[in-house]
């Protein structure tokens, strides 16, 4: 695992310079407007927010303990501005962008009769990846590799009726395992 910088009592890590923009995600069991933070450099990846368990940045509901990274959960829109402000953050906007993760939801539970919802599908593919990385649990998705790459090139392009059977199984897997990383990682909902 990488060197992410930050200690316990350190909000802001490795990218303390960086704005970060807030991202609203819509989900079934979990909802809440999160921070995403872009690459520093071209080709380093985005990532969710977080922050090292047991700082001052919030409370610890909604997590169970333990060690690890924390997700920062807002639930209204006008929360992250000050929280931002008050750790020393940039927010880049105060307009966040939406996920509607639960289409990609109903897609996942009946894939052989509903339509792929493919920008939504997309959407959640890439929120998944950065919030894995956020969290520093790239291991929580499937590993990726050829399969991932073609599916996410026809996904991309709105082609998802063209997909293998084998990349289906993959984009499948990849949102099965996505949404259980949304639903059950550890946050600090509402942080101060």
């Amino acid at each position: 695992m990488e060197d992410v910088g930050g200690t316990p009592g350190s909000v802001t890590g490795r990218r303390s310079g960086q704005g970060l923009y807030p991202y609203r995600v819509r989900g079934r069991r979990r909802s809440g407007t999160v921070l995403w933070r872009p690459g520093l450099r071209d080709g380093e990846p985005d990532e969710v927010f977080a922050v090292p368990h047991g700082n001052a940045a919030g409370d610890t509901a909604g997590d169970g303990g333990g060690a690890g990274w924390r997700v920062p959960v807002f639930t209204t829109g006008r929360q992250p501005g000050p929280y931002t402000r008050r750790h020393g953050l940039r927010l880049v906007t105060a307009e966040a962008n939406v996920l509607e993760l639960v289409r990609a939801e109903r897609w996942l539970a009946d894939p052989v009769r509903r339509a792929v919802p493919a920008g939504d599908v997309l959407g959640a593919w890439n929120f998944f990846e950065d919030l894995a990385r956020g969290l520093r649990t790239v291991d929580a998705l499937p590993s990726q590799g050829a399969v991932h790459d073609s599916a996410y090139d026809k996904l991309f392009g709105d082609e998802c009726d063209e997909w293998t059977p084998a990349e289906r199984a993959c984009v499948l897997e990849l949102l099965t395992a996505g949404t259980a990383l949304w639903n059950t990682c550890p946050v600090v909902v509402r942080p101060r």
